[in-house]
């Protein structure tokens, strides 16, 4: 992985982070996620403009992205609503980098070296190592980690379709661009169904994380979907997933979750991982 797409990635992973924090951090998490993700829409639209068409090839992977991640957008939804930021992002995010590179290598054919495999396996169990993350009031959380570890399924899904139909469309920004709009649209529709005064809401209360929370999260994903067709999906997988460090310090210094030994030693996992795979070859 070239230092650009390292730095790059990293930077998505900031922005990652702080739309996540966006979300658990609202008192209307459904209202939250709305927003961000049908505040996708002006940059995509914006750069429609811009991009070139993406190859009809890729449609059928266009189609499977929106319902993943669709899919993803609710559990992750549900995880917030059981469980701390600290604990359910971490978790999600970790599972996915393991079973991408399992499905990679196994199925894919591709060919992983040694240390990048131990840089994805080190990022992944520290994330992971989470699970063990107790809640407030000294007890485990364990359906907030089900759901965590089925939004990582989503997420590892999504990864893979995406990955491979960028490269297909032979335009990551095109490709994304016209999913991000889909999946609007579905969202759009299952608030309208589930609370169309949620819906409606976002125009008002909703309006600051419209903005914000979805613009960060579409230029974090278009940025992960462009390093896709420069490194190995895997690899660029486990790289994002290093977030978890900034949603850590977004969780205890803004959020005011609780901070244990358990959160130290993941963190530093993941940095190690990182630090592993910029220097793999």
């Amino acid at each position: 992985m070239t230092i650009p797409v390292f730095i790059a990635v990293i930077g998505a992973a900031l922005l990652h982070a702080t739309w996540n924090a966006l979300v658990k951090g609202g008192a209307d998490k459904t209202l939250s996620m709305g927003a961000v993700i049908i505040g996708h829409v002006p940059l995509a639209v914006i750069s429609l403009w811009f991009a070139p068409t993406p190859a009809p090839a890729s449609l059928p992977y266009m189609a499977g992205g929106v319902v993943l991640h669709f899919g993803y957008q609710v559990f992750l939804l549900k995880s917030y609503e059981a469980g701390d930021l600290t604990q359910v992002y971490p978790i999600a995010r970790g599972s996915a980098p393991l079973i991408v590179a399992l499905f990679s290598v196994t199925v894919l054919g591709v060919h992983l070296t040694p240390l990048q495999l131990l840089a994805v396996l080190t990022i992944g169990c520290g994330i992971i190592s989470l699970v063990l993350v107790r809640r407030a009031d000294g007890q485990r959380n364990g359906h907030a980690a089900l759901m965590a570890l089925i939004t990582g399924v989503f997420i590892a899904s999504y990864s893979l379709v995406d990955g491979m139909g960028a490269r297909v469309a032979g335009t990551s920004l095109g490709f994304y661009s016209y999913l991000g709009i889909a999946n609007a649209i579905c969202m759009a529709a299952y608030l309208r169904l589930k609370s169309p005064t949620t819906l409606t809401a976002i125009a008002t209360k909703g309006r600051g994380i419209f903005i914000w929370g979805g613009g960060a999260s579409f230029i974090a994903y278009a940025i992960v979907t462009w390093a896709f067709t420069q490194a190995p999906i895997a690899l660029v997988t486990a790289l994002r997933e290093t977030s978890i460090v900034f949603a850590l310090l977004i969780g205890v210094f803004f959020l005011k979750e609780r901070l244990d030994l358990i959160k130290v030693f993941s963190t530093l996992t993941t940095l190690l991982g990182a630090i592993l795979l910029r220097f793999a070859k």
